[in-house]
C-alpha cells in the first residue's frame, strides 16, 4: 500500500529480518526428515549456504572446505588471491594495522595488478581438491577474467557489484551484455546485486543461473551510509522471489534467488528462506571460523576504491571451526553456530519438509520479536544480546 512521504512523494513500507517472525502451523515435521538441499548453478548443495566472495571470508582452502561441508564458497578474483602469490602475508598485514591506517593500506595493496596465472592457479587448486570452483568478478572485469576462469575449469562464475542492471547509461564505457556473456561463457552465471521485482525479472531474461538479492546489508558494508541506497532484506527477497515465480510461470525456467547479506544468526537464514530465498550468501558468520583467512577480521569488497571506499574492517573474532558454524555442535546459545541445524529445526517447527515448503510459511510483522520478554538478556548481554 502506498504511503505519502510528503505532498510530492509516494512511498511504501519495507521490512528487515528483525521486524518479522515466522508462524507455526498445525503441522510439525521431525527436523531429521527435512531436506535443506538446493540446486545452484547445476550443482546440488546439501545446505543452502554460500560463503561470500570476500578476502576475509573465502580462500582456496575455505572454498574447498565449504564444498566438503555441503555448501559453496566463492573466491573473489579481484582480491588478494589473484594479485599476490603469498596472499597469506598480505592478509596478515591487513589484520595488523590500526583503523586509521586501514583504508590507505587497502587502497595501496589493491593497486597490485591481477595476474592471469594466479586466476588459473586458484581455480585449479580448488578443483584439484574436489571442491566446487566458484569465482566472482565485477562487471567491468568479467569479460577479461571470465574466459580465463572458464578455461581453467571453473564451475560457476559470479558477476557481482553493489547494484547490477541491464540498462546502463554511460558516455565513457559500454555495459557488460549479460546475455552475450552467458552465451559465451558456457558455464552457469550468477549475477547481483538487486532488490526489486523489475530488475530481478530483467536479469533472469539474460539467461543467468541465479540472482543475488541485497544492497548494503552486509556487516562490513557501508554503501547504505555512503550512497543512501538499499531496501531492507525481507522485502527485497520477497519482491525478487515474486519475479522468480513470474519468470518460471512464463518460461518454465526456475532461476534461484540468493539472499546476500544481512544474516548474522540462524534465525536470519530461516527468515530469508521463508521470505522466498532458495539459498543465502553470508560473510561475517563465516569469517568467524578458525579456517577463514581474515585473521579475526572481516571487510567489505568496496573498501579498496581509490575515490569512494565503502566497507569497514570489523573485528568478528573466532568462535569455532567452519564445521561447527555450519553443522554444529554449537558452543554458544546466540544462534551463531549450527546454521543447518537451526534451519532444520525451524522448518520442523513450521511444518516444512523442504525449502519450497519453507517459502510458503506464514510471516507476521513483529517489530518486538527480538525484544519482547528479553530484558534480562539485554541487561546482562547474554543470549541474543551478546
Amino acid at each position: 500500500m502506498d504511503i505519502s512521504l510528503g505532498k510530492s512523494k509516494k512511498t511504501r513500507r519495507a521490512y528487515g529480518f528483525d521486524e518479522i517472525s515466522l508462524v507455526p502451523s498445525i503441522v510439525t515435521v521431525n527436523p531429521d526428515d527435512t531436506d535443506v538441499s538446493v540446486i545452484i548453478g547445476g550443482k546440488r548443495l546439501e545446505i543452502p549456504i554460500i560463503a561470500s566472495a570476500m578476502d576475509g571470508v573465502v580462500s582456496p582452502k575455505t572454498a574447498i572446505l565449504m564444498s566438503k561441508l555441503g555448501g559453496l564458497g566463492v573466491l573473489n578474483l579481484q582480491g588478494v588471491w589473484s594479485r599476490y602469490d603469498d596472499a597469506e602475508k598480505i592478509l596478515a598485514k591487513i589484520a595488523s594495522v590500526n583503523k586509521e591506517e586501514y583504508v590507505p593500506l587497502m587502497q595501496k595493496l589493491y593497486q597490485e595488478p591481477i595476474k592471469n596465472e594466479l586466476v588459473i592457479k586458484r581455480v585449479k587448486e580448488i578443483k584439484a581438491s574436489g571442491g566446487i570452483a566458484a569465482v566472482s568478478s565485477t562487471p567491468q572485469d568479467a569479460l577479461e577474467l571470465g574466459p580465463i576462469a572458464r578455461d581453467a575449469g571453473v564451475d560457476i562464475f559470479v558477476v557481482q557489484s553493489t547494484v547490477l542492471s541491464t540498462k546502463h547509461k554511460s558516455s565513457t564505457s559500454e555495459p557488460l551484455d549479460l546475455k552475450k556473456f552467458c552465451s559465451m561463457m558456457k558455464v552457469p552465471i550468477l549475477v547481483g546485486n538487486c532488490v526489486t521485482y523489475e530488475v530481478a525479472l530483467t536479469l533472469m531474461g539474460t539467461g543467468v543461473a541465479g540472482v543475488l538479492v541485497g544492497i548494503g546489508p552486509g556487516a562490513a558494508c557501508t554503501s547504505r551510509g555512503v550512497l543512501g541506497v538499499g531496501v531492507p532484506m525481507a522485502t527485497a527477497i520477497a519482491d525478487c522471489a515474486a519475479a522468480r515465480d513470474s519468470y518460471f510461470k512464463e518460461n518454465n525456467i526456475y532461476v534461484p534467488i540468493i539472499g546476500d547479506g544481512g544474516m548474522v544468526v540462524g534465525g536470519d537464514i530461516c527468515k530469508a528462506i521463508a521470505c522466498g530465498a532458495d539459498a543465502v550468501m553470508i560473510g561475517s558468520p563465516i569469517a568467524k571460523a578458525t579456517e577463514s583467512p581474515g585473521g579475526d577480521f572481516h571487510w567489505g569488497m568496496a573498501t579498496p576504491s581509490p575515490t569512494l571506499p565503502r566497507g569497514s574492517r570489523i573485528k568478528v573474532g573466532t568462535i569455532g571451526s567452519l564445521k561447527e558454524i555450519l553443522h554444529g555442535p554449537a558452543k554458544y546459545d546466540d544462534g551463531s553456530m549450527n546454521f543447518a541445524g537451526a534451519l532444520k529445526t525451524s522448518m520442523g517447527t513450521l511444518g516444512a519438509s523442504n525449502l519450497k515448503e519453507m517459502q510458503q510459511v506464514d510471516i507476521v510483522i513483529a517489530p518486538s520479536i527480538l525484544t519482547e520478554g528479553k530484558v534480562y538478556q539485554k541487561a546482562q548481554q547474554l543470549g541474543m544480546y551478546k
